[in-house]
């Protein structure tokens, strides 16, 4: 079974896009500000692009508050829209309870990017985006192919269209590290929600 090139896929979108001369609307939900800053400046030029802050997987209010201060002030920086959802870490609980011992890119990881990118398609269509997409697939800690197939999954549910990536590619990763330095960015040391942060703090 050939293994999809989700790189190439969005290329062939960003393509088309280029030869229409439009900017389709598109709702980007970010994870965090360090993560989000090489996905956009690869993209912006193509999209009307708004950035979604949603993550109730981060494991205390004030961190969340923290990363999205921090995503809002490179979006001012970028000149992209920005909007945030309030802290509601009970419906990342929901989807986590037993699998809170399951390990890291496993099965709780696999549900928590259901959980953010059903709610970022909902809003998209809720708000007539043309396509919806996340900053997810720039680390390389994260699964890229499952990402993507469940953002074409969401996209089937919900009928907007998903904006395939694997922003990692290209020296995407190298780059966000570059941007986070010149911006002034905070950058966290583990994904967000408590089980993660744990596992870091075993590591360490």
């Amino acid at each position: 079974m050939n293994k999809v090139n989700y790189e190439t896929e969005m290329e062939k979108i960003v393509s088309e896009i280029k030869k229409s001369g439009e900017k389709p609307r598109l709702l980007m939900h970010a994870c965090c500000a360090p993560c989000s800053s090489a996905c956009l400046e690869r993209i912006k030029d193509f999209f009307d692009i708004t950035v979604y802050y949603y993550n109730p997987n981060i494991d205390c209010e004030k961190e969340y508050v923290k990363r999205s201060a921090e995503q809002e002030k490179l979006c001012k920086a970028f000149g992209v829209k920005f909007v945030a959802e309030s802290y509601a870490p009970e419906e990342f609980y929901a989807i986590a309870k037993g699998f809170e011992d399951a390990p890291e890119g496993g099965a709780r990881c696999e549900k928590c990017f259901y959980l953010r990118l059903k709610k970022t398609a909902e809003k998209a269509r809720k708000e007539n985006f043309d396509y919806f997409t996340t900053s997810l697939t720039l680390s390389p800690l994260k699964n890229a192919a499952l990402i993507n197939e469940i953002g074409a999954k969401v996209a089937s549910e919900t009928g907007v269209k998903w904006l395939p990536s694997d922003f990692k590619k290209k020296g995407g990763y190298l780059r966000s590290v570059e941007l986070s330095k010149e911006y002034g960015l905070y950058r966290q040391n583990y994904c967000g929600c408590v089980f993660s942060k744990n596992k870091n703090s075993a590591d360490i």
